[in-house]
C-alpha cells in the first residue's frame, strides 16, 4: 500500500471519529442548556469546557472575548478557521476518503459524501438551532453507518487496520480530554459537597454515550470515582481509554503479524509503556489532581504514539503535533 493511501485511511478514520465525538459533546451541551430551569444561570456555564474538549480554548479567545452560545455554536460547527469544526472534520474525512476511494467500500464513500453535501446545505451564517440539531444527528448517524460498513464488508487486511488504528487512537485521546477537563473543574471546586459534582460526571458519560452502559454496571448512583474507573480502565466499554489502547495494540500486532521488527520496535515500546501504566494504576486510590496529571500524560502519550506511527509507516506528519488540535489533515 502506498504511504499516502495509508495516511488517507488513517486520517479519514480520525476525522470521522472526531466529528462524531464533537457532535455528541455539542449536542449534550445544547440539550442541557434547553432543559435547565434557570436559563440565566446556565447561559454561560460550562461553555469554556465544551470549547476545550472540542477545539482549542486559546484559539477561541484570540478571536472572541465573550462566551455567547450562538458564537460558540458557530465556532464549533462551522468556523472555517477552527480546524476541528464539524464542517472541517467532515470535509477532511471526505477528502481523505476520496484519496483512497479505490480501496474502500463504495457505500462508505457514499455515506461520507452525502453527509458532506448535506452539511453544505446549512447556511453557515444564518442557521438556527433546529438545523444545527439535525446536522449533529446526521453526523452521528454517518459515523455509525460508516463503522457498520467497515465492520461488515471489509476484509481484515492493512486497509482495515489503518482505519482501526486511527479510530481507536482518536477515541482514546478524546475520552482522556473529556475526563481531564472534568477533573480540572472538580478540582477547582474541591471544597464543594460531592453532590454538587454530579452534573460534571453525568455530562462526561453523556459526552461518550456511556450513561446507559454505566448504570448497568454501577446502579443506581453516579459518583466521580466510579465514572472515572469506568471510562479509564473498564475492559468492556468501547469508549474507555484502556479498551481503546488495547485495540490499538492488537491492531498493530495484527499488521506486523505478531512480530517486532527493527522499524516497528519504537512503536511497540511506546504502546507497551502505556499498557503497563494502566496495569499498575489504581484509579480509585488517586486524588483528583493526580488523575488530572495522569490524563495529561496520557494525552502526551497519544500524541507521541501518533507521531511514531506516522514515522514508522511513512505517513504525512502534521505541522502541529497536538493530537487534540490538529491543523493539517488533508493530503
Amino acid at each position: 500500500m502506498l504511504s499516502r493511501v495509508a495516511d488517507s485511511l488513517y486520517w479519514m478514520a480520525r476525522n470521522i471519529e472526531r466529528a462524531e465525538n464533537n457532535s455528541r459533546v455539542l449536542n449534550a451541551r445544547l440539550i442541557n442548556m434547553l432543559e435547565a430551569s434557570d436559563t440565566d444561570a446556565v447561559a454561560e456555564r460550562d461553555w469554556e469546557e465544551v470549547i476545550e474538549i472540542c477545539a482549542s480554548f486559546s484559539d477561541y479567545k484570540q478571536e472572541y472575548s465573550t462566551f455567547n452560545p450562538d458564537t460558540i455554536v458557530q465556532y464549533l460547527a462551522f468556523q472555517e478557521q477552527n480546524p476541528n469544526s464539524l464542517a472541517n472534520c467532515i470535509g477532511y474525512a471526505r477528502d481523505n476518503a476520496k484519496s483512497a476511494r479505490e480501496i474502500i467500500p463504495h457505500e462508505l464513500w457514499e455515506c461520507l459524501n452525502e453527509c458532506y453535501w448535506n452539511s453544505i446545505d446549512v447556511d453557515r451564517q444564518y442557521w438556527n438551532l433546529k438545523e444545527v440539531d439535525h446536522l449533529l444527528r446526521e453526523i452521528k448517524l454517518m459515523s455509525f453507518t460508516t463503522q457498520g460498513v467497515i465492520e461488515s464488508s471489509m476484509t481484515r487486511d492493512e486497509t482495515y487496520t489503518f482505519i482501526q488504528i486511527g479510530k481507536w487512537l482518536e477515541r482514546a485521546e478524546k475520552t482522556a480530554r473529556i475526563l481531564n477537563v472534568m477533573c480540572e473543574k472538580a478540582r477547582k471546586e474541591a471544597e464543594s459537597p460531592e453532590a454538587h459534582h454530579y452534573y460534571y460526571w453525568l455530562a462526561a458519560l453523556q459526552f461518550v454515550n456511556g450513561h446507559d452502559a454505566y448504570l448497568k454496571k454501577y446502579p443506581p448512583t453516579i459518583s466521580a470515582k466510579d465514572v472515572l474507573a469506568f471510562l479509564i480502565t473498564d475492559g468492556t466499554f468501547p469508549r474507555s481509554i484502556q479498551y481503546c489502547v488495547n485495540h490499538v495494540w492488537d491492531a498493530v500486532k495484527d499488521m506486523e503479524g505478531g512480530k517486532v521488527s527493527h522499524y516497528s520496535e519504537e512503536l511497540f515500546d511506546a504502546i507497551e509503556r502505556v499498557k503497563i501504566e494502566f496495569d499498575e494504576m489504581k484509579i480509585k486510590d488517586l486524588q483528583m489532581h493526580e488523575l488530572g496529571e495522569f490524563l495529561d500524560q496520557f494525552q502526551n502519550h497519544c500524541n507521541n504514539i501518533g507521531q511514531i506511527f506516522s514515522k514508522t509507516y511513512y505517513l504525512i506528519e502534521p505541522a502541529d503535533s497536538s493530537v487534540g488540535v490538529m491543523t493539517q489533515f488533508q493530503n
